[in-house]
C-alpha cells in the first residue's frame, strides 16, 4: 500500500511541474518584456499597446537615462531606436515589428537582439505611412549584419 501512495504523490506531482516546464509556459515567459522610454514620448506608448494586443504583457518604464540602457544591453549608437525592449533573453531596439521579435524568441540566435534604428514612419506604433523598407539590424555581432528586411 505505501508503494502505491509513493507512486500516486510521484505522478500527482510531476504534472503540474511538467505543465510549467512545457514550451508553452517558456513561450509565455518569452514574451513578458519591460519597455524602456523617455517619458514625454508618445510612440513608444503605442508601440507598447501593439505588442500587447499580440500577447506580449509589457511593463513600461520612463527613464531620463535612456542611453544608459542602450550602453548597458550593447546597443551601439548607429543603431539606436526610439525606446529600448528587453524580452527574452534580448535587447529589441525601436519600432520593430512583431514578426521579427517572434521570430528571434523562436530561432534564439546567438546575438545580443535586433534594432530598427531611429523612428521610421508607418512602423509600429508611429504615424505616417512606410516609406520605405525597414531593415532591422543585429546587435552583438562586429559587423553590421542585416537581420531581415521589411
Amino acid at each position: 500500500m505505501q508503494r502505491r501512495t509513493l507512486l500516486v504523490a510521484a505522478v500527482s506531482l510531476s504534472v503540474p511541474l511538467a505543465l510549467a516546464l512545457s514550451p508553452h509556459a517558456f513561450a509565455e515567459e518569452a514574451k513578458t518584456g519591460t519597455l524602456y522610454k523617455n517619458p514625454e514620448c508618445t510612440c513608444c506608448e503605442e508601440y507598447a499597446n501593439y505588442l500587447r494586443s499580440s500577447g506580449y504583457t509589457i511593463k513600461v518604464v520612463a527613464t531620463h537615462d535612456l542611453s544608459a540602457i542602450k550602453k548597458q544591453h550593447g546597443v551601439p549608437e548607429q543603431l539606436e531606436g526610439c525606446h529600448t525592449l528587453v524580452v527574452g533573453n534580448y535587447v529589441v531596439e525601436g519600432h520593430v515589428p512583431l514578426k521579427h521579435i517572434d521570430r528571434l524568441l523562436t530561432e534564439k540566435p546567438a546575438i545580443k537582439g535586433i534594432s530598427l534604428p531611429g523612428m521610421p514612419q508607418g512602423s509600429p506604433g508611429m504615424t505616417g505611412r512606410k516609406q520605405e523598407p525597414f531593415v532591422i539590424h543585429e546587435i552583438g555581432n562586429m559587423s553590421k549584419k542585416v537581420y531581415a528586411t521589411d
